[in-house]
């Protein structure tokens, strides 16, 4: 790839995602949004006759799906139009009126959810026995009785549901900052050429064997933020007390306890996750040790952890090359599984390269009606080649949820979401440790995975633990200064990284580049799901078929159930600390691997 970045018109069509696979053109879309428009006043018609009968419920009910089926097609090519040039007004356009209209969709049927909670058990009962299709909605029923005390009247949740649009705005302005208008200062290369610093390049400066590129990016990137602390502090919280206004207003003792609720998940699990990672800091001090000698240095340095410990070797994997080993590592998971991967990468489910004004970052998103999509900023770093995986991981999961469950069941819980993209990297890991030719390779791969044990289980956890914090201080009655932030998030990493590593200054601003924080207590289900995900692997590798028979199974389930049970059909209980303690013991054991090959 060149160091110019392409614009979106100069990136080959192969490499681009097939969005005409859900909406052929505009005016297809059009038609649609149209649509959503014309059927919103008979949703309205149905308020206040929930009751009436079952054949009046569940009439409402299949309405009510069609209609979200629609307007989340709608959102989501919108959305992913926009990502592909955040600086692209017509898409910018398109994105803002699905928003609005999307927020009226919510005020229009916020009634049904308060109506059916207050239909006597008995009365239920009844329904479901004269109306046979109903009993698809009673897992949803149930739910919604257990979380009925936090379910408002019509008139409030009309209320919230009008506001969905405010409640954006922070995330929206901060996506918009950090995607379309923040510029980072040209800084030499390997070769002391000056080159364009972007967010996509700096994961590739941050491995250079060269210290001075190393220390060039970290600096130029994060002053860069520095500039701008007062504005991205002033965001993040507005996005925190957001959460705390829509906690309170529903009746929660804490944003936390509101944002684990949805998945059923108590917040002694939260906790637990943080006290189990606390009481194996002493590892990630080895790693740091280690790191420290490997790299010959005197002082550790922030921008000294990522780069490989094998200075003399590199990985280059071109994308043809990264499909070829993807598909060959996950060979485990069956023949069924392969073949829908291998056709998912041939039939425009990917977004491969970084192009001008494209969303940085990756994710797998769709819809029910629609294929999978993966966007990607793949840049033949063996990082992508694991992306490439993961986000595969996140698209056969939703694949095999759409195929098997009904509407209502097919989103899998965000606290699900990161099990079957970890599941992938775990085994592609695996596989390529299993097949590398010299003792070189085999320290470059271990070192891989020690840094996605580290990033993933430690960084995230380290990052849920910053949220709490910060929540938990507002919601005392305190703010959120550029400096209370800094100064919280500095001592975190001291206490994470501990005292082989130079906690450089610059580092405290890295607050203000996570677009997470602006989805608070979603992170900390990365290392819940990769704590699972190692356990899962370790089934596959050892059982076989059944152990993938298993798991596929658990693909299937959508959210037809709670979280913690559905996880139970693979044989991990993540209620119980010992996922996360024997997944930390793994990390230790690969520790002694590389310790024993040097």
């Amino acid at each position: 790839m060149s160091d110019t970045i392409k614009k979106r018109h100069e990136i080959a069509e192969q490499y681009k995602w097939k969005l005409e696979d859900a909406y052929a053109d505009e005016e297809v879309w059009e038609e649609d949004f149209k649509r959503v428009q014309e059927v919103l006043p008979g949703i309205e018609s149905f308020k206040g006759r929930l009751q009436e009968s079952a054949a009046v419920l569940y009439d409402v009910l299949k309405r009510l799906e069609e209609l979200q089926r629609r307007s989340e097609k709608l959102y989501v090519y919108a959305r992913m139009r926009r990502d592909e040039d955040n600086a692209n007004t017509c898409y910018q356009t398109l994105f803002e009126r699905i928003e609005r209209l999307s927020v009226q969709v919510s005020s229009t049927t916020s009634f049904v959810i308060p109506e059916i909670t207050v239909i006597p058990v008995e009365k239920m009962e009844e329904f479901f026995q004269q109306k046979k299709e109903l009993n698809q909605y009673r897992h949803f029923w149930e739910e919604l009785w257990r979380q009925q005390e936090h379910i408002l009247s019509p008139e409030e949740e009309r209320l919230l549901a009008m506001s969905a649009d405010l409640s954006t705005a922070a995330g929206n302005i901060f996506n918009m900052f950090n995607n379309a208008d923040i510029k980072f200062p040209a800084i030499k290369d390997e070769a002391g050429q000056e080159v364009e610093l972007t967010k996509g390049r700096y994961g590739r400066y941050m491995e250079s064997s060269d210290r001075q590129v190393r220390q060039e990016a970290f600096s130029s990137l994060y002053s860069t933020y520095g500039k701008f602390k007062n504005t991205l502090a002033s965001t993040l919280a507005s996005s925190v007390k957001r959460d705390i206004f829509y906690a309170r207003a529903r009746k929660y003792p804490s944003a936390l306890e509101a944002a684990l609720d949805q998945d059923n998940i108590s917040p002694e699990v939260y906790e637990q996750l943080i006290d189990t990672v606390h009481d194996k800091l002493d590892y990630m001090y080895r790693y740091m040790k280690l790191r420290k000698k490997m790299l010959g240095l005197e002082e550790l340095h922030m921008y000294d952890l990522y780069t490989p410990l094998v200075s003399d070797y590199r990985i280059q994997v071109p994308y043809q090359q990264a499909r070829e080993q993807v598909l060959a590592g996950l060979k485990p998971l069956g023949d069924e599984y392969l073949t829908l991967l291998k056709g998912g990468m041939e039939s425009g489910w990917i977004d491969v390269y970084e192009n001008e004004g494209k969303t940085s970052g990756a994710y797998s998103w769709g819809t029910f009606d629609t294929h999978p999509y993966v966007l990607m900023n793949y840049d033949n770093k063996l990082d992508d080649v694991f992306t490439l995986a993961h986000e595969l991981g996140h698209s056969l999961h939703s694949y095999y949820s759409n195929k098997n469950q009904p509407f209502i069941y097919s989103q899998y819980t965000i606290f699900l979401a990161e099990v079957a993209s970890t599941v992938n990297e775990s085994l592609l890991i695996d596989y390529l440790l299993q097949n590398s030719s010299n003792r070189q390779e085999k320290m470059y791969l271990i070192n891989h995975y020690l840094e996605q044990f580290r990033g993933t289980v430690y960084r995230q956890t380290m990052f849920a633990e910053f949220e709490k914090i910060i929540h938990e201080k507002v919601e005392a009655g305190g703010g959120l200064t550029p400096e209370e932030l800094c100064r919280t998030y500095r001592e975190l990493n001291r206490l994470y990284f501990g005292p082989e590593v130079v906690i450089d200054r610059e580092i405290e601003v890295e607050w203000s580049r996570i677009p997470h924080f602006y989805s608070a207590f979603y992170v900390y289900k990365y290392a819940t799901g990769f704590s699972a995900a190692t356990a899962i692997k370790e089934q596959i590798l050892k059982e076989g078929d059944p152990a993938v028979a298993r798991y596929l199974e658990f693909l299937k389930s959508g959210s037809s159930d709670y979280p913690l049970n559905l996880l139970k059909k693979t044989g991990v209980d993540l209620a119980a600390p010992q996922p996360v303690e024997q997944a930390l013991e793994y990390f230790g054991k690969l520790l002694d691997q590389m310790e024993e090959i040097l």
